[in-house]
């Protein structure tokens, strides 16, 4: 079954082989986690990472939590910009209120339908708007946030002498997988395209957003070294986290840190503390969008068009 099959479904009684399916899911999620982190853990002693929480300036983590909120808020209205491309205008609270749920569900509810499914489909069933077109914008947007990360890595690799190779190697690369990748989507999507560089702009403010938020994690811990291989890690396990196979990225992006010390100037304990500090950020954001599942009709404030259905 097809994600946007599942997601039509979404509120369809399960089969028990699908409620089956769902646990075991979770389960395998949770064993990919732990079994990472077990691995992680049995390198770098928890005691350093714990260290280095319990002694971190709090103002500085404080500072790293306002700038990914921030990062969120540019990413809701990213969004916003691809699903502009098709038509649909939504609120722009309405919009950050489901983002924050799809938050929610994506890192506190592994074995659910996730964020985008949800996102899917409530537009669909509010706005009558086709599934794969809602799909599609949610696509696009997670594009622009690969195509993001591929730029500021780019800009990062210079900075790092153990990655010896011409300037011109890395930048000339990108440059032709963005005209490929804009190609293909003018060509084959060519509606998506109609607010792409508008998008892709406000993907590249997310990660520095977010690459502001790690440095700050960083100078909390009174870090005087070269910043650029923790954040070249950072990104490199950022884009390891694509592939759903545990529960919001935790361990993997420690294991990619772990790993990464051996060939980059890091320090292990700092390396490891900085991915877990980041999941437990992002967790403290996430559990915002709880109060839009305790409370469903906070989550349609001031938006017309479903009031009006609700009324009928």
């Amino acid at each position: 079954m097809s994600e946007i099959e599942e997601t039509l479904e979404y509120k369809e009684p399960k089969t028990l082989k699908q409620k089956l399916w769902t646990a075991v899911k979770t389960i395998l999620k949770i064993a990919v986690s732990v079994a990472l982190l077990y691995y992680v853990f049995s390198k770098v002693p928890l005691e350093k990472v714990k260290f280095r929480l319990l002694h971190a300036n709090y103002w500085w983590m404080l500072a790293a939590l306002v700038l990914y909120f921030c990062s969120m808020l540019m990413s809701s209205w990213r969004l916003m910009s691809f699903f502009k491309s098709i038509d649909l205008k939504l609120n722009a609270k309405f919009n950050f209120r489901l983002y924050l749920l799809g938050l929610f569900y994506n890192f506190l509810l592994p074995g659910g339908i996730g964020g985008d499914g949800y996102k899917i489909y409530l537009l669909h069933k509010n706005y009558n708007m086709p599934a794969k077109k809602v799909f599609w914008a949610i696509m696009f947007d997670r594009l622009s946030g690969l195509w993001a990360i591929g730029l500021v890595t780019v800009f990062l690799i210079l900075l790092i002498p153990q990655i010896d190779v011409h300037i011109g190697v890395p930048f000339g690369i990108f440059a032709v997988a963005s005209a490929i990748y804009y190609f293909v989507a003018y060509k084959f999507f060519r509606d998506y395209t109609r607010n792409f560089l508008g998008g892709h702009a406000k993907a590249v403010g997310v990660q520095g957003f977010q690459v502001l938020a790690i440095v700050c994690i960083m100078v909390g811990q009174n870090f005087t070294g070269k910043f650029s291989p923790y954040l070249l890690s950072f990104l490199i396990s950022a884009l390891a986290t694509i592939i759903p196979i545990s529960v919001g990225g935790a361990g993997i992006r420690e294991t990619v840190f772990q790993q990464l010390s051996k060939v980059f100037p890091m320090d292990v304990g700092l390396g490891v503390f900085l991915p877990i500090t980041f999941y437990l950020i992002s967790v403290i954001v996430a559990l915002l969008g709880v109060y839009y599942v305790l409370r469903p009709s906070r989550l349609a404030d001031g938006l017309p068009e479903m009031q009006k259905k609700a009324r009928k």
